[in-house]
């Protein structure tokens, strides 16, 4: 058998994730760098999926545009 190839997998390290209703806590992965911070937008305390509520998020104003293009069309 050959050997393995070396240096082909991502760096494995401690980063701190943030939730959407502020808690923090220290988990491992291949994001970023040592020591880097993910802050999430959408999570299971916030995604319709686990709360069972629906809710419209707006991602850079896309909800906002649509509203004013189709503004006419309502009944």
């Amino acid at each position: 058998m050959g050997k393995m190839k070396a240096n082909i997998h991502p760096k494995y390290h401690q980063i701190k994730i943030i939730m959407t209703d502020g808690t923090e806590y220290m988990t491992r992965s291949t994001y970023g760098n040592p020591g880097d911070i993910m802050k999430l937008e959408i999570d299971s305390k916030s995604h319709p999926a686990w709360t069972g509520q629906h809710r419209i998020i707006d991602s850079a104003g896309q909800v906002a545009r649509f509203n004013k293009r189709f503004a006419g069309l309502g009944v």
